[in-house]
């Protein structure tokens, strides 16, 4: 269900904003948005898997969280960043 340490490291690479960047919103934003698609992909399979379900809440919260902060602080990074993750359809 996690993801591995080399995708995260593709994910890190491909949002960073600067050379020594690895915690910004946007790779915060990323790296949520991988673990919840995977999570996603468990739960289809696992109807009944409450405990996991409660920790996809807490991470579609918490990523909701940084969205919000990155639109009301830096709106084109945040148009940008949902255009290249596929969010808001």
């Amino acid at each position: 269900m996690a993801i591995t340490q080399e995708r995260k490291n593709e994910l890190i690479a491909e949002f960073r904003t600067h050379e020594s960047d690895t915690g910004s919103a946007d790779i915060q934003i990323a790296i949520l948005t991988e673990e919840i698609n995977s999570l996603n992909e468990h739960l289809r399979t696992h109807k009944k898997d409450h405990h996991s379900r409660r920790g996809l809440f807490k991470m579609v919260g918490r990523r909701r969280n940084l969205l919000k902060y990155l639109r009301e602080n830096e709106v084109q990074r945040y148009r940008e960043l949902i255009a290249k993750l596929g969010l808001r359809r």
